[in-house]
């Protein structure tokens, strides 16, 4: 029997519809995106690292010596944060030494002259601060070199010293900072937020310790430097 026109018509309909449908199912399997990949970008730096003791004895204030210690430095308990302030015609910090103002925790019971060490900490520089080191690997007293590592802001930027920008953008965030040094390889290693910022080859001394505050350098200095910190760690992987 002949068919029809109409259920001609209408089967044609159906063919042209499951095609289309064929066709829009393959473009969205084509153009369809990709599942998301999750990228850890914070990797645990202190991974292989064991934590060293510090009770708030090894945390030794370095201050103008002619203003009681409360009027540059402050420690609030409740938060754990460190407040360092100084300003740049403050006197240094014992009448012995000639040197620049700071307020500067010296790190002390942890100096080390071998195996690999590293500083943890979160820090705070609000903005108009400028001209001061905030961190350092300092070496021992007397030494050829005074520091393996000094960590300098200017003008919102965190650099190297005075010479490479380490992390733009310092001013008026907390941000977490490690340092590696591995003594044996002569090398110091900075994180910022997790990513790497700086490697570079240190000259050889004899012993190291770590400071943190705020330390007047010589240019760009801003009248109050400041900077603040918490939760500061130190770990060590030894050889």
């Amino acid at each position: 029997m002949a068919s029809s026109p109409l259920r001609t018509l209408a089967s044609g309909v159906v063919e042209r519809t499951a095609a289309m449908l064929v066709l829009l199912l393959i473009i969205r399997v084509v153009v369809a995106p990709a599942p998301a990949v999750a990228v850890d970008g914070d990797c645990n730096l202190t991974a292989g690292f064991v934590q060293v003791d510090l009770p708030e004895g090894n945390f030794v204030v370095q201050s103008p010596y002619d203003v009681p210690e409360n009027q540059r430095y402050s420690y609030d308990v409740a938060t754990g944060v460190r407040t360092f302030w100084v300003y740049a015609d403050d006197k240094p910090f014992n009448t012995v030494t000639s040197t620049n103002p700071r307020t500067e925790v010296r790190l002390a019971g942890h100096d080390y002259s071998s195996g690999v060490w590293q500083f943890e900490g979160y820090g705070y520089v609000p903005s108009g601060t400028s001209g001061t080191s905030v961190m350092q690997i300092h070496n021992e007293d007397a030494g050829t070199h005074a520091t393996t590592l000094m960590l300098h802001v200017y003008n919102g930027t965190l650099r190297y010293y005075s010479g490479a920008a380490v992390e733009d953008g310092i001013y008026d965030r907390w941000f977490r900072l490690n340092v590696v040094h591995d003594v044996g390889a002569s090398t110091v290693a900075v994180f910022v937020d997790g990513a790497p910022r700086l490697a570079v080859n240190v000259t050889p001394s004899a012993s190291h310790y770590f400071k943190f505050g705020v330390y007047v350098q010589h240019h760009d200095v801003s009248p109050r430097v400041e900077s603040r910190w918490r939760n500061v760690t130190v770990y060590t992987k030894p050889y």
